[in-house]
C-alpha cells in the first residue's frame, strides 16, 4: 500500500504523542505506557482505514462490473460486435470502474485485440470475481461462441455471488454482535480477576503451605505473589484475543481475513484503552 497523506499524518501525530509522553511522563510508567499505546493506535488507524476503504472499493467495483457486463451483453445481443460494444459502454457512468473501462475502450480503439485488452483490464482491477468473469469472456471470444449468452450468464453469476455475500453478511449479523459482546464480557472478567481477585493473593507465598519446619518456610518461602506482575500478561492476552476474534469476524461476514483487520483494530484498541485506563485510574485514585 502506497503511503498517502493520511498515513503520514497518522505517523506524525503518533510520534508527537509518544514524544509528549517521554518528555512529561517519563517517570510515570503507567501513564507513559498508556500514551504510547494511544500513539501506536493513532499510527495504525490510517492503515486500517486504508484496508477498509480498499475492501469497500473492491465491493463497489464488483457491483459496477456487474452493470458493465449487463450493458455489454445487451449491446452484443443487439448485433453489435463486442469490440464496438466495449467502446460504446465508455459513455456510461460506472463510478470507480470508469478509469478501467476508459482504458479498455482506448486499447480497443488503438487496435489491441479484445483478448489482450480484457487481460490487462482484469489485471489492473485485481478482483477475483472480475478475473473469473473475464476468463470466461476471453475464452468465449476466442472460441467464437455465443458471446452474448456468455456475457449474460456471467452477469447472472456475478449477481448471484454478490447476493449470496449480502445474505450471508445479513444472516450472521447476530453472530458479529455476539462476538463483540462476548469479548467485552471477557474484558470485564479479566479486569475483575486483576483488580479484585489477584489483590487477595498479595502476601501469599508460593511455598507457604510446606509447614513451619520446612526449609522453604524457614527461608521465607518463594517470592510473594505481586498482582502488578500479572497486569501486562493480562493485557497481552486481551490484545491477542481481540486480534484473532476480529479476524474470525471478518472471515465469517465477508469471507476474507483481510476484511477482519478493522474488527481486530477496534477490539484491540478497546481492550487497551479499557484495561490501561482502568489501571491508570485505580492507581491514580
Amino acid at each position: 500500500m502506497a503511503l498517502k497523506k493520511m498515513h503520514w499524518f497518522g505517523m506524525i501525530a503518533g510520534l508527537v504523542i509518544a514524544a509528549f509522553g517521554f518528555i512529561f511522563f517519563y517517570k510515570d510508567e503507567k501513564m507513559l505506557f498508556f500514551l504510547l499505546g494511544i500513539a501506536f493506535g493513532v499510527v495504525a488507524l490510517p492503515f486500517v482505514m486504508g484496508f477498509a476503504l480498499e475492501n469497500k472499493k473492491g465491493q463497489k467495483i464488483n457491483e459496477m462490473f456487474l452493470e458493465f457486463t449487463r450493458n455489454l451483453a445487451e449491446s452484443v445481443a443487439a448485433g453489435t460486435p463486442i469490440s464496438k460494444g466495449i467502446v460504446n459502454t465508455r459513455k456510461n457512468n460506472y463510478g470507480v470502474l470508469n478509469p478501467h473501462v476508459e482504458k479498455l475502450a482506448n486499447q480497443i480503439e488503438l487496435g489491441i485485440p479484445v483478448d489482450e485488452a480484457f487481460q490487462t483490464f482484469s489485471k489492473d482491477i485485481g478482483s477475483s470475481v472480475v478475473k473469473r468473469a473475464i476468463a470466461l469472456i476471453r475464452e468465449a471470444e476466442k472460441a467464437g461462441g455465443d458471446i452474448d449468452y456468455i456475457l449474460d450468464s456471467t452477469a447472472k453469476s456475478i449477481s448471484e455471488v454478490e447476493k449470496l455475500k449480502k445474505e450471508r453478511k445479513s444472516a450472521i449479523y447476530g453472530l458479529i454482535v455476539q462476538g463483540y459482546v462476548i469479548f467485552f464480557i471477557f474484558i470485564g472478567i479479566i479486569l475483575i480477576m486483576e483488580f479484585k481477585i489477584l489483590p487477595l493473593t498479595a502476601g501469599v507465598g508460593g511455598f507457604g503451605g510446606f509447614g513451619a519446619g520446612d526449609d522453604f518456610s524457614a527461608t521465607g518461602g518463594a517470592d510473594k505473589l505481586n498482582p502488578e506482575d500479572f497486569s501486562r500478561p493480562f493485557l497481552y492476552l486481551l490484545l491477542t484475543q481481540g486480534f484473532f476474534v476480529g479476524l474470525v469476524i471478518g472471515k465469517l461476514t465477508e469471507g476474507s481475513i483481510k476484511a477482519g483487520l478493522k474488527h481486530s483494530f477496534i477490539l484491540m484498541i478497546a481492550a487497551f484503552l479499557i484495561s490501561s485506563g482502568v489501571r491508570l485510574f485505580i492507581s491514580g485514585g
